[in-house]
């Protein structure tokens, strides 16, 4: 299909090149379809006119340009008939934070492809949160080994971004959550705590004027995310045997002044996560506490030169989120909001909780003037999920973006078109964490697809919740359903489906192992013990080996390789694991031991508050997974 394009096009042009090879169309000078562009800024929306070869193209700004392409490429391509619409523009900024600190960075192709999708949907900014996965001057160990990305690599992705009219922000962190450069011996000076910068020392605010010039330099966009969230342990290590004790308000708002003093020199548009302010405010400590009520002293006494950005990810009242942007609003200034696409910590995507907490969100967004809304796409606990998972969630924020009410048919259409990954395809893969035992809706986050594969076979720190339960029924047939939409997915979005694929084989023989060796044990099943070595872990061998491999061939493919080392470590304890059992359970049934001592345990609830009437509940991260026992030795916070 060809088009040529004339009228206010300058600012679109090499964008739109960009997107041929993707899309399927051409620019010619001369075709059977002309569209002509018209910018008018005051319009903040987009309106389409085409009939029979001839159309307008109305827009403000480019990300709403090429969302109206998308809109009239995607009808063209189906039927040539008549298309009369108009959208108007619910948010100033909407767009996606992708996680690039926790194992994951991804490759700039990759960036690059997601640009493109997220042009056609609409989105007009990409956060990118980098805790330290890019260059300091004088730091070698930051980031060190870690992926992290020069100065040349982003500049090139800002130079990239900016052929669609979308704005790159860095997202850093300038008070805790810096685990990662603080654990070398290099950066003591700095250190207070395991994640938290030591404050009042001028070697922290040294720090934080290179890596605020640093993160910022190779980008054109004049905001940057502070981070300061999650700060908890700030002022309790190092500090507090250098200063002695202070409130954790004082030294946050006097933190706060000097890392603003930073930005201001910069000419830089600061913006802050506002949980910490929320949990000093609240009597239970807690930022998602509706009960909350921000005191005086707190709004008079912050820095006015800063952006709250209100964060929630699993709240599906509206009323909770119309009361947290009214106590943020007191400040004086509209907030921003960050919701989420649950990703992080297992092999699939939440899209229940994530799409019902959106949609409770983003209206008490539009209800309450909010203009900055995020989608943010963590990667806790190494990102061993695929973030392509999320791509049906960041369609439901463009259509939001672009609409009072979203239609779901149209959110399932466009995502289909502009990803050329069925959209049900992707919905289908939330069942992976939704087998029997997970309570309606799975709101308490579960990740069975996670702890089911990483738990250890003779240990089954989570056997007691599946106890009863047909798991590996239920993930032979997610496996066949999978692989029904895997060969019905064009050659791009086949590749998508592979890990999930054999995951499911993989849990079909593993889920239930543990429970079936524990019984067989108990009843002294001899035979039924050799059956369970031969039918379940010897074909396990082999099939972690080829997950592993789908698994290592995705990443690689995807992000740089740093990170996915340990990824491989846990596969290869998997398969020790396993390997270990098997010998365990054929000297035991030869005779040659007395007994299995970790099958002679009790079986007990990970956690009583999760029992399987409630659901199996939160799963945790992959060390409290794969054993009971110490994986590192925790030295004392500093």
């Amino acid at each position: 299909m060809k088009f040529t394009i004339t009228g206010d096009s300058a600012i679109i042009m090499k964008g739109l090149s960009e997107l041929q090879a993707s899309y399927d169309f051409s620019l010619a000078e001369r075709s059977e379809i002309n569209i002509t562009c018209v910018q008018e800024e005051t319009l903040n929306g987009l309106a389409i006119s085409y009939r029979q070869g001839n159309g307008t193209i109305t827009y403000a700004y480019p990300n709403q340009f090429f969302r109206a392409f998308s809109m009239l490429l995607q009808h063209l391509q189906q039927e040539d008939t008549p298309l009369e619409t108009n959208e108007k523009m619910q948010f100033s900024t909407v767009g996606p934070m992708f996680d690039l600190s926790r194992n994951m960075t991804m490759k700039l192709t990759t960036l690059k492809d997601f640009i493109r999708k997220l042009a056609m949907m609409g989105h007009n900014s990409i956060m990118l949160y980098m805790e330290d996965t890019y260059e300091v001057s004088d730091e070698p160990y930051f980031g060190y080994m870690r992926g992290r990305y020069t100065e040349v690599e982003l500049r090139e992705l800002d130079e990239y971004a900016a052929l669609f009219g979308i704005e790159l922000i860095p997202c850093i962190q300038t008070l805790a959550h810096l685990e990662e450069f603080l654990k070398w011996d290099a950066a003591y000076k700095y250190k207070d705590t395991r994640g938290a910068l030591l404050l009042e020392s001028e070697d922290t605010y040294d720090l934080l004027d290179r890596m605020i010039h640093a993160v910022t330099k190779p980008f054109r966009s004049k905001r940057i995310h502070i981070g300061m969230d999650e700060a908890e342990e700030v002022g309790r290590g190092r500090f507090l045997n250098i200063h002695g004790y202070q409130s954790r308000f004082e030294m946050m708002s006097k933190h706060l002044t000097r890392v603003l003093e930073i930005t201001d020199k910069y000419e830089l548009e600061a913006m802050m996560w506002s949980d910490m302010f929320l949990k000093l405010a609240s009597e239970t400590g807690d930022q998602y506490d509706k009960s909350t009520n921000l005191p005086e002293y707190i709004i008079q006494q912050l820095p006015e030169n800063v952006q709250f950005m209100y964060w929630q990810y699993n709240q599906t009242d509206y009323d909770h989120y119309d009361n947290m942007i009214g106590q943020l609003k007191r400040f004086g200034r509209t907030p921003a909001f960050a919701g989420g696409m649950w990703v992080w910590n297992t092999f699939a995507p939440n899209y229940h909780i994530s799409l019902s907490a959106s949609e409770k969100a983003l209206q008490a967004c539009k209800d309450n003037g909010i203009r900055d809304v995020f989608v943010t796409l963590w990667g806790d606990d190494g990102y061993e999920n695929n973030v392509y998972t999320s791509l049906y969630g960041l369609q439901y924020y463009a259509e939001h973006a672009f609409s009072e009410q979203v239609d779901e048919l149209q959110v399932k259409q466009r995502a289909t078109f502009i990803t050329g990954i069925d959209a049900d395809a992707l919905l289908l893969l939330n069942k992976l964490d939704q087998p029997p035992g997970v309570a309606d809706g799975n709101l308490q986050q579960t990740n069975p697809s996670k702890f089911l594969l990483w738990q250890d076979p003779l240990l089954g720190v989570f056997d007691k919740h599946i106890e009863g339960l047909d798991l590996d029924e239920y993930y032979k047939d997610l496996s066949k359903q999978i692989e029904r939409k895997q060969k019905e997915a064009h050659e791009y979005g086949k590749y998508h489906f592979d890990v999930p694929k054999k995951l499911c084989t993989v849990l079909e023989n593993k889920a239930s192992l543990g429970v079936n060796l524990k019984q067989a044990y108990d009843k002294k099943q001899l035979s039924e013990l050799t059956q369970l070595v031969d039918t379940k872990i010897v074909p396990l061998l082999s099939d972690v080996c080829e997950l592993r491999s789908a698994h290592r061939r995705q990443w690689l493919t995807m992000n740089k390789p740093f990170g996915w080392e340990v990824i491989d470590i846990r596969y290869g304890g998997l398969l020790n694991r396993l390997e270990t059992t098997k010998d365990r359970i054929e000297r035991f049934v030869h005779g040659e031991l007395d007994q299995i001592e970790e099958l002679d345990q009790e079986r007990l609830y990970y956690s009583p508050r999760f029992e399987q009437s409630t659901g199996l509940g939160w799963g945790s991260y992959y060390y409290r997974m794969a054993s009971p026992n110490v994986f590192f030795h925790v030295l004392p916070i500093y």
